[in-house]
């Protein structure tokens, strides 16, 4: 009986033997986008840029406004267009208060300002890190005629970890949109 027991015991401990089970890490999503080719957007108001063929433009509410649009990431950059009629400084100040309002929930804002003078362009470009309603926003102006914003919505709540993916890609977008942004004569 005894032999039995030591038996039984000993195959226990070797069938027991073997690999432990480890749980599958979370695993994350990864979301890659296609390398963009860029397309002039023409259109009849003081403007012209390149953007991504990725992206579409619709009308907005007003002349020269549209929406260019990033439907798989269900995102929209909102352009807006201003001529210019003496009120220069208040343009800056409604961009500014725009941008600023996010501070609440922005962890920071970065500023970078540009300039082609050989196209007379003109503007700051913010990028707002944390969980703010936009993410990029910028201002292009000639600084006499003509003055441009736009900024970037998602159709999602605010979370940075997931929406940095498609923030940069669409943040090379803009910067793609400002170098080729020019103003017609």
């Amino acid at each position: 009986m005894i032999k039995n027991v030591i038996f039984i015991f000993v195959s226990l401990l070797l069938i027991s033997c073997g690999k432990d089970h480890v749980p599958k890490p979370y695993g994350e999503l990864r979301l890659e986008y296609p390398e963009p080719k860029y397309q002039k957007f023409e259109n009849n108001c003081a403007y012209t840029f390149e953007y991504s063929d990725f992206a579409s433009i619709s009308d907005a509410k007003r002349p020269c406004w549209y929406y260019i649009n990033y439907p798989k990431m269900k995102a929209k950059l909102f352009v807006t267009y201003y001529p210019i009629q003496n009120d220069f400084a208040d343009h800056i100040k409604e961009t500014e208060k725009m941008v600023y309002e996010h501070t609440v929930k922005a962890s920071s804002i970065d500023t970078k300002s540009f300039e082609y003078p050989d196209k007379k362009v003109y503007g700051n470009f913010y990028e707002l890190k944390g969980q703010t309603a936009s993410n990029l926003q910028f201002y292009i102006t000639d600084s006499t005629k003509h003055f441009v914003t736009a900024y970037l919505y998602f159709n999602t709540r605010p979370k940075p970890d997931s929406l940095a993916p498609a923030v940069n890609y669409i943040k090379n977008d803009m910067k793609h949109l400002l170098d080729t942004f020019e103003w017609k004569k």
